[in-house]
């Protein structure tokens, strides 16, 4: 849904030239920073497309990026799709209230897709709270380690993990359906952080 995508631009392309600028030997923030700018002004981006070994100018139009994290639809009687697009602030309230309205209008779901293809992940706690969606409550989601003490912990799909401070559990908002529903994940290369974790832990624990 961002300008980049509506231009054509893919996960894994690189910008080579941002207008007259190369961007070799910028850093990320400058390089971002020379994209940026006020909303209905253009850039031009040099982009170079590995799988097509082919380098090709694109006009991007700026606009402020306001990237709806969930949309959901029935695909056909009986199955859902479900995308997450970014594990955001408001990606659990989002995905509980996408996931109930499909279910209103279609109780019996036999099967559902939850797309994290191109997803770079974001908030931990978010990915924690969509996989206990899915996932029997208490089971392990995802663990860290290190040398350092405080860098061992274990994140679980309870409440205690995900809900905000002061806040309700939206999850437990979500039809008990959820925790049963044949499911396929997913993933590609432009997959990665929360929406690994989140992949991962509907793989380990077989759903």
């Amino acid at each position: 849904g961002s300008p980049a995508f509506r231009a054509g631009i893919k996960a894994g392309d690189l910008i080579t030239r941002i207008d007259e600028t190369a961007v070799k030997g910028l850093s990320m923030d400058q390089a971002v920073k020379r994209m940026r700018g006020e909303p209905n002004t253009k850039v031009l981006l040099t982009i170079f497309r590995k799988s097509e070994n082919r380098v090709f100018p694109v006009t991007i139009t700026r606009e402020e990026i306001r990237v709806q994290s969930v949309r959901a639809k029935v695909v056909e009687p009986g199955y859902a799709w479900v995308r997450v697009s970014q594990f955001q602030d408001r990606t659990v309230d989002d995905f509980v209230r996408k996931v109930d309205e499909i279910y209103k209008a279609d109780p019996n779901i036999k099967g559902m897709v939850l797309d994290l293809r191109n997803d770079p992940g974001g908030l931990l706690d978010a990915s924690v709270a969509i996989s206990a969606a899915f996932l029997p409550a208490d089971v392990q989601v995802v663990s860290t380690n290190g040398q350092l003490p405080d860098s061992k912990a274990v994140f679980k799909a309870s409440p205690e993990f995900y809900a905000r401070r002061g806040g309700s559990d939206p999850i437990k908002r979500l039809p008990a359906a959820m925790k049963t529903v044949p499911l396929v994940v997913l993933v590609n290369e432009g997959s990665a952080s929360a929406s690994e974790i989140v992949a991962g832990a509907l793989q380990d624990h077989k759903r």
